[in-house]
Formats: structure tokens, C-alpha cells, sequence
């Protein structure tokens, strides 16, 4: 057995040992070094209770006794200096466990990874890419995200375009081609992020990247890490910024990831009650043990340093949270106190945000968590759990629940839109149609609109317009802009035929009309979890199910009225109270969308008439599914 080479030192054992190695990728895994004069790559993986570990790869010839790595310590690792061993070149660790099996596994910490059904790791170096977004950067430290405008384009990458002339798999756009064509279509509908889907390396296409293998290696599908660098620093360029979906709930049981890693639960919670999902047929993090929460945070904080990323979108976050999440009776185990909490994943979610905040300042860290656990966005040192925003899934339900009602019966369920105006200040909220709701028989957002052709356009301009006036910052999953009729595939690309036809190409007109209104006026955003931000003029017109509110701005200019009306009846002579005397300009309305230019005609002056418990109003013509938002 060979000597250490000194590069995981003491202090890294014991930062490592104490789960606060915030820089452990730069140790962990395969990095170009020089030894004793020579060049090559040195290696290192944790491993606490395997018998021996060897590197295999082309370099050796996949020759399981060419290259035995050595113990650090007592911490677990084991490490190798290969001189020579390449760039680029591919490997595995060969695993010998303590009864005596070989394991061949992927590398946690691997940079690259070999292109989707091989399973080997790759050797990357991630320091030769030229970043040039300096002032996006500084831009995202100075700005306020909670006051901010925030509407995010949600983008599977391997299904938003493929290369129409390839009859294969490998059709997809290259990190770079997509980088050219997204930033183009995202700044021109107004989007201000992009949220990917499936980007850390993921065996199983279906999976759509929520059962990961590489958690530092972005997916292989569309490129190398330079090529997605090259990715994140075009948007930055373009002022669009990129948040990532992130999976620390749970891994899949593939043979060459991280289950059962060195022949035992390494990674994974030990009792099969606390380590598994029954329903998903996944293993379950360990948070308690401070190499694998280690490998976690450090994770996070690694998309932030090398890949400039903008923001994590945790998924799963309830299924952490709770012990008994999908499990039956017997299947889990209580807390110390007997509760159903996971008091090692509270601590792990204060951890990470805590350190994220401090060593990302700008970083945002988004929940998607499905019930009404407290405190979410609250600060830990106020007993909250840290994350900047919160998907609120509570909205999301009832909207829908309400758009594919039968305009008859809406009147009957019209609580449904009004319930979210009286908790929308508990947290920093994110409202969401994401890929969850166009998939598995749920139909497109356009499809599960009730009538006819025309009147399913109009409805859905009626709900965009009433989710982009309700507090909250806003996310809209791709295809969804331009009324996508197919429900979402990731084997295949976008209806973009669509957009030539009328009434696709009209709603997309309207969907970027919205989105620019929203980042023009600071109403929309700057007060999203502040009760002074918003108003209701009428939430209690059910019979004829239209909502009017008001969303203000800080200073009291450019305040706007939201007037939604979620039936075919036209009301022409509609009156909504006002709050106070003045001139009220039409900025958009469902006909013409955003206007582009003032017209006399667009000018309605406040007039001295109760309404709405209002001592001022003003009647419009409001026409079926009709919407109008004015400036005043």
C-alpha cells in the first residue's frame, strides 16, 4: 500500500468530519495536480467502511488492482496520485466491500460524466472558462429579491427544441445553441429567469433529472461543463438569470451511484424506514451524518461558485420534512420527542440556508414544499427554516380547481380565488404553473380550460391576467405562454408549429404583454408579502364571477387596477369602485393586450358615485372573460 500524498490534509479531515468543508469538491473527487514533479490526477473518495478502493478507466484498462488508492487517517477517505491520467479520461471507483464484493461506482464529486446509457465518470478541469458577466453579478448583490420583479420561464432543455433534421437521440440542443435561442425568446417575452430542469447528470430520461447520479456533473446530454458555463454567462450577459432545480430529498438505487456506496448505507439513512421511499422506490439522505449533509450543502454552494448559478428550486421539501411522508403505518419511525418531523433535515435546511446566505450573498434558495409547514421563508434564528422564496402550492391547487370549472358553477366555488389574498403575507411567495401540472393525464394549461376553441384562449388570458396581479413572484413552464394543446413530453420538442396559427400566436402576444406590464410597474412586485401592496376593490361578486383588486406601488404613483371577468357574459356598463378621484389609463386589456401607445380613448375619469363601498368609480364595458388593468 502506497503513502499519502498530503493533499486532504488534517484540517480537511477534520472540517470534513464536522459536515463543514464548504469547499470539499475542491478535494473530494478528480483534480489535475503535480507530485514529486509530475503531472497528473489526483483522486479521492469517502468510502468509510470499504475493505480496499481502486481507480479503474481507461488509463489502467479497467485493471481493478492497477491503481490502489490509500486511507487518510481515520476519516474515511481514500486517495491516489495518477501520473498522466488525462483530461477527459474516463473512470470508476472499483469498490471492495467488507464481505468481499466488487462494486463499480460513479464518482459523488466527478465534475463530467459519460453520455447517458454509460455510467463512468469523466475528468474535468473548471478552471479554463472565461466568465464575463461582471455586472450581472454585481447587479444580483446590490438588488433587494424580495422587491424585485421575478417571472420565471420554467425550461426542460432536451424538450424545449431539438434539432428537427436528427432522426436520433442525439438531437439535442448543445448548452451553447440553447444559451443563443433561449436568451433570445426569454428577453423578448419579458421573462427575468430561467429555471432548468434535469441538469445535474441523471440516468433515466423519464426521470426528467429528479433521481440524480452526479450531483456536481452537469448532464452530458447537452455538453460539457465549459459548455454550460457558457450557458449561464450568455443569460447573465442578457440579463436573464438561472436558477436550478436541486434534489437533495432522495437518489435513485442505480447500481453505480449512491446506494449501499461502499457495500453499506453510506449515504443513505441505515433503517429502511427513515432510508427509503416506499413510493418512489428511492433511498433517502441521511442529514444527521455530517459527511453526507457535507456533500449537500457543498453542493449547493459549488453551482454558485463555478457555475455563477442564481438561485436552487429544492425539491420535494415536505417529503424531507416529515418521517411519515407517503408511508404507511410501521413504515416510519417517530422523532425523540414521537413526532412525525425529521428534526435532522429541519437542522440541515437551517444549515444550508444560513451558509448559503453568508457565503452566496445574492443566491436564492426556493422551496417547493406542498403543505402549510410554518415559517418556511422566516430567518432560522427566528425558527424559521431560511429559503428566500416558497412555491405556493396552496394557490396553485385552487386556481386550478377553478379554471376548469364550467363557467356556470363558478360562481359557486369563487372563494377558491379569493382564499390566497388572506395568507399571502405569511411567506415570500412564488405562484406556480409548473411541468407538474401538464403531465400525467392533467392536460395543458390551455386544455384543462373549459368550451369551445375560442373561448378556452380567452378563459386562460383571464387566469394569466389574475396570476400576474396577485402577489407573488411568478413561474410559467415553457410552452404554456403560447397555449400548448399536447400535454408535456420530454422525448419530443415544443408544438412551436402552434405559434403560426391565430389564436396561439394572439395569447402569446398577451402572455409577453403581461409580463412586460409586470416588470414595468413596481406595484406588481415590490410589496408582494406586505398587506399595504394590495387591495380588493370587489372580491364578493360571485354571481357574476369577476374580481377587481388593486396592487400599489411604495410611493403611490403608478398604482394599477386588475378588473377579471371568468364568464362569456359581457357586462357593458360594468362599474368598479376606485379609491379615490382621477384619471384611470387602460394599459392593457384582452382584445388588444398591452397597449402599445396612449389613446385618448383609454382614458376613464373617476366619477363621484358609491360603488364597491368606494365614493368614486368608473364603468367600463367589460366583455366576456374580459380584463382590463389601469395605471393611476
Amino acid at each position: 500500500m502506497g503513502k499519502n500524498t498530503g493533499f486532504f490534509s488534517d484540517l480537511d479531515c477534520y472540517l470534513f468530519g464536522e459536515g463543514t468543508h464548504y469547499e470539499i469538491y475542491e478535494k473530494l473527487g478528480a483534480h489535475p495536480k503535480e507530485l514529486d514533479g509530475k503531472k497528473g490526477m489526483y483522486f479521492s473518495v469517502w468510502a468509510p467502511h470499504a475493505a480496499a478502493v481502486h481507480v479503474v478507466g481507461d488509463y489502467n484498462h479497467w485493471d481493478t488492482d492497477a491503481s490502489p488508492m490509500v486511507s487518510v487517517q481515520e476519516s474515511g477517505v481514500f486517495e491516489t496520485f495518477l501520473p498522466d491520467f488525462p483530461l477527459g479520461g474516463m473512470y470508476k471507483y472499483a469498490i471492495t466491500t467488507q464481505d468481499g464484493k466488487l462494486l463499480y461506482k460513479a464518482d459523488p464529486y466527478a465534475f463530467h460524466a459519460e453520455y447517458r446509457p454509460g455510467t463512468a465518470s469523466i475528468t474535468a478541469d473548471l478552471s479554463g472558462f472565461k466568465w464575463s458577466d461582471d455586472k450581472w453579478m454585481e447587479k444580483r448583490l446590490r438588488e433587494n429579491r424580495q422587491e424585485s420583479p421575478m417571472s420565471i420561464y420554467e425550461v426542460h432543455l432536451g424538450s424545449w427544441k431539438r434539432h428537427l433534421n436528427a432522426e436520433n437521440e442525439n438531437a439535442y440542443y448543445n448548452y451553447r445553441e440553447a444559451a443563443k435561442e433561449l436568451a433570445v425568446y426569454v428577453k423578448n417575452m419579458g421573462y427575468t429567469h430561467v429555471e432548468l430542469i434535469g441538469i445535474a447528470e441523471h440516468p433515466f430520461d423519464g426521470s426528467w433529472g429528479y433521481q440524480v447520479t452526479g450531483y456536481y456533473a452537469p448532464t452530458s446530454r447537452y455538453g460539457t461543463p465549459d459548455d454550460f458555463m457558457y450557458f449561464v454567462n450568455h443569460l447573465h450577459k442578457n440579463g436573464i438569470g438561472v436558477i436550478l432545480d436541486w434534489v437533495p430529498a432522495h437518489f435513485p438505487r442505480d447500481a453505480h451511484g449512491l446506494a449501499d456506496f461502499d457495500g453499506t448505507p453510506t449515504y443513505e439513512y441505515a433503517d429502511p424506514r427513515k432510508g427509503e421511499h416506499p413510493d418512489w422506490g428511492t433511498k433517502i439522505f441521511d442529514y444527521g451524518k455530517h459527511e453526507v449533509s457535507n456533500f449537500l450543502i457543498a453542493n449547493a454552494l459549488y453551482w454558485a461558485d463555478k457555475y455563477h448559478i442564481d438561485g436552487l428550486r429544492v425539491d420535494a421539501v415536505a417529503s424531507m420534512l416529515y418521517l411519515d411522508y407517503g408511508k404507511e403505518a410501521g413504515q416510519w419511525v417517530p422523532n425523540k420527542f414521537g413526532g412525525h418531523e425529521n428534526l435532522e433535515a429541519i437542522e440541515f435546511f437551517r444549515h444550508l440556508n444560513s451558509v448559503m446566505k453568508r457565503r452566496s450573498p445574492g443566491v436564492m434558495v426556493i422551496a417547493e414544499e406542498s403543505t402549510a409547514w410554518p415559517k418556511v421563508t422566516d430567518a432560522p434564528e427566528d425558527g424559521g427554516l431560511g429559503f428566500t422564496f416558497k412555491w405556493n402550492m396552496g394557490w396553485m391547487h385552487d386556481f386550478l380547481e377553478y379554471m376548469k370549472l364550467d363557467p356556470l358553477f363558478r360562481k359557486g366555488h369563487h372563494h377558491q380565488m379569493t382564499f390566497g389574498l388572506t395568507y399571502f403575507t405569511s411567506e415570500n411567495f412564488v405562484l406556480v404553473l409548473s411541468h407538474d401540472e401538464v403531465v400525467h393525464l392533467k392536460r395543458s394549461m390551455l386544455g384543462k380550460m373549459p368550451g369551445e376553441y375560442d373561448e378556452k384562449f380567452a378563459c386562460l388570458k383571464a387566469g394569466y391576467t389574475f396570476m400576474i396581479g396577485h402577489p407573488g413572484k411568478k413561474l410559467l413552464f415553457m410552452g404554456q405562454d403560447f397555449g400548448q394543446w399536447k400535454e408535456w413530453n420530454e422525448e419530443t420538442e415544443l408544438e412551436w408549429y402552434l405559434i403560426k396559427e391565430e389564436k396561439n400566436a394572439d395569447l402569446q402576444k398577451y402572455v409577453r404583454g403581461l409580463l412586460h406590464l409586470y416588470r414595468k410597474y413596481s406595484a406588481c412586485y415590490v410589496m408582494d408579502s406586505d398587506w399595504n401592496g394590495f387591495e380588493w376593490m370587489n372580491c364578493n361578486d360571485s354571481e357574476r364571477s369577476i374580481f377587481s383588486f388593486i396592487r400599489k406601488s411604495k410611493n403611490g404613483k403608478n398604482n394599477l387596477l386588475f378588473i377579471c371577468n371568468f364568464t362569456p357574459v359581457a357586462r357593458p356598463n360594468y362599474r368598479v369602485g376606485v379609491p379615490r378621484r382621477g384619471k384611470y389609463t387602460l394599459l392593457l386589456d384582452e382584445t388588444r393586450g398591452l397597449h402599445e401607445k396612449s389613446d385618448p380613448k383609454d382614458v376613464y375619469t373617476a366619477q363621484k358615485r358609491d360603488c364597491d363601498g368606494k365614493q368614486y368609480s368608473i364603468a367600463y364595458p367589460l366583455p366576456g372573460y374580459g380584463t382590463a388593468v389601469f395605471k393611476f
